[in-house]
């Protein structure tokens, strides 16, 4: 904020719920001017600009979707200094019409959200961010800032040279985010189990679940539906109007599972989103980081869960090699896969991997995923996996996991007998392990690159250089047991246990909260966060002084809000006898 506020550039890079609007917001107030945030999205742009106006900040934004007179109110507003924050998208902020508005207003800073977009090489690239450098030239002495939450050092390079900021100061301040708890499960059941895992750790709670298909994403929505779960889709074939009104049910109400491919997320700034889930896995890191990021960004307890197959892998392959992508990009995207692959493959703490990657040295054990709560046990399969490659390649590496599986157990048919693979030489060797461990192998074997899909040849095995080794018993191979485990656990909201009478309490205040922002048309959170309605749960403030000093609390929203809470508040304490604990 001071470098800001002193007129220099910076580069800001901070976890998701981390802070970042506040890094320009506060400065925009301070600083003579209105101060312009580019931001990609028009859902993210409206968000933040309702939560500021709840805050009793002067702010707008200019976008496609405004009706005409809508525009020319926020433009005779700018002109005539009556906004502290404008919100605007690239490609409007680029066209000459903009650009010259600019230039007869005073201008207090540039923020360029969601920063990363600059990167060709990303996971989210935006062509109209290139051109961001023009505001370089056309306004010299107004201060920029860009903001990430995803950024490892080659991508903080990339921004800054090509927004050209001016030898800005650069902050990062970490991208742990540990109320997240990690966990990548094999994809055995992932439908029944995902129902579990709603149902009894989250029930009637918000969350995402991903889809790598359009397809996929209607058939799991329609399934929970039909299974009494909330659930809508999202996705870029969905006219317009459908993927408005259904992301309007997620923001606006409590306990929506939104469905969705990648074509959701950015910019949703839903705060009590207690789970992300993966039912198939992304391309990378930076993505799985940026999609999971959008869980617990009230610091509560949240989940992200991912679902890996061995199909999964194939079709992720096949899809890069089959992208109309150069070579080079094509390398990239193979080598960020594999990443994300070591990152499914961990035998030890999930967040280690995951921050090492964006370079923060993490070297103690998290506690919180599903490594480091319940170790895998692991065994020394050596010999198995050297029968495993052996076996993929006397069959021809020509075949699929399904196949040489049964070759190594042995199983007759009429088409392990026309081919002849019942008279192999590992044909029947593998009984002492079950189909299930055999496929885990198999998938480990995968993910550590001993083994590669062959994309265009229908997902047989191949054998690869990394191979020969573990063939020729020059090393030896430790992987983890597969176990199956129950989704029983209900998280706990800070580890704070509510009692009978403080549960009431809570319901209580949740449904006063929606009935404001049904009074408003604004999302609940809008209101007040699920933190600060758990605060008046364990403080219990009978007057506004009381009520003032919890978090999330500002003067505007207690002088709003603050007697419908209180007199909640009062109620419940003189019915039960119970008062607060504030000191």
């Amino acid at each position: 904020m001071n470098c800001l506020c002193s007129g220099r550039d910076a580069l800001v890079v901070m976890p998701t719920g981390g802070g970042k609007s506040v890094c320009f917001q506060i400065p925009a107030l301070i600083r003579p001017g209105v101060a312009v945030v580019i931001s990609p999205l028009i859902a993210l742009m409206e968000d933040q600009v309702t939560a500021l106006v709840q805050n009793g900040v002067r702010a707008a934004c200019l976008n496609s979707s405004l009706p005409a007179e809508e525009i020319s109110r926020v433009e005779q507003c700018l002109l005539n200094a009556e906004l502290d924050l404008l919100y605007i998208a690239p490609e409007r902020l680029l066209t000459p019409y903009s650009l010259n508005l600019f230039s007869r207003i005073q201008l207090a800073l540039f923020a360029i959200d969601e920063a990363h977009c600059v990167s060709q090489w990303g996971h989210d690239f935006r062509r109209d961010y290139l051109q961001l450098s023009i505001l370089k030239d056309r306004f010299r002495a107004v201060p920029r800032v860009a903001l990430t939450a995803t950024a490892n050092q080659a991508t903080r390079d990339e921004i800054a040279s090509r927004l050209e900021l001016v030898d800005p100061e650069i902050f990062v301040s970490g991208f742990d985010r540990p109320n997240i708890r990690y966990r990548v499960s094999r994809k055995e059941n992932a439908k029944k189990r995902l129902l579990d895992f709603m149902n009894l750790v989250h029930p009637g709670e918000s969350g995402i679940i991903y889809c790598l298909s359009r397809k996929r994403v209607e058939a799991i929505a329609t399934w929970l539906r039909q299974s009494d779960i909330n659930a809508y889709p999202y996705h870029a074939g969905l006219s317009a109007d459908t993927r408005r009104q259904n992301q309007k049910r997620f923001i606006m109400n409590e306990g929506v599972v939104m469905v969705a491919t990648v074509a959701f997320g950015m910019g949703i700034d839903k705060p009590n989103v207690r789970f992300v889930v993966h039912l198939d896995p992304p391309r990378s890191i930076e993505a799985y980081y940026q999609e999971t990021g959008r869980a617990g960004r009230d610091g509560l307890p949240a989940d992200a869960w991912m679902f890996l197959g061995l199909q999964d892998v194939f079709r992720l392959r096949q899809m890069i090699e089959g992208s109309e992508s150069v070579n080079a990009r094509k390398r990239v995207e193979h080598e960020k896969l594999n990443h994300l692959l070591e990152f499914c493959d961990a035998t030890g703490c999930r967040r280690t991997v995951l921050l090492n990657y964006f370079e923060e040295n993490h070297i103690h054990p998290c506690g919180n995923c599903d490594n480091c709560m319940d170790p895998p046990e692991t065994w020394d399969a050596t010999e198995e996996s050297r029968m495993a490659l052996s076996c993929v390649y006397r069959t021809g590496q020509r075949f699929g996991v399904s196949h040489v599986v049964d070759v190594l157990m042995g199983k007759t048919s009429d088409r392990m007998r026309s081919l002849g693979h019942d008279r192999l030489s590992t044909w029947g060797i593998g009984k002492q392990l079950s189909q299930i461990e055999w496929r885990s192998l198999f998938r480990q074997l995968v993910l550590r690159g001993m083994l590669e899909i062959g994309y265009d040849q229908f997902g047989a095995l191949r054998l690869v250089r990394a191979s020969r080794p573990l063939l020729k018993g020059e090393c030896r191979l430790i992987v983890r047991k597969e176990k199956k485990t129950a989704e029983k656990r209900r998280l706990k909201y800070n580890e704070l246990e509510f009692n009978g009478d403080e549960q009431l309490l809570w319901n209580r205040l949740r449904d006063e909260r929606a009935r404001i922002a049904r009074e408003q048309a604004i999302p609940p959170y809008m209101i007040f966060h699920d933190s600060t309605l758990q605060q008046m749960v364990a403080h219990k403030p009978r007057s506004r002084a009381e009520m003032a000093v919890l978090s999330g609390v500002g003067e505007r929203k207690l002088v709003r809000y603050g007697n419908r809470f209180i007199k909640i508040v009062q109620v419940f304490a003189d019915s039960t006898g119970q008062n607060g604990s504030l000191k």
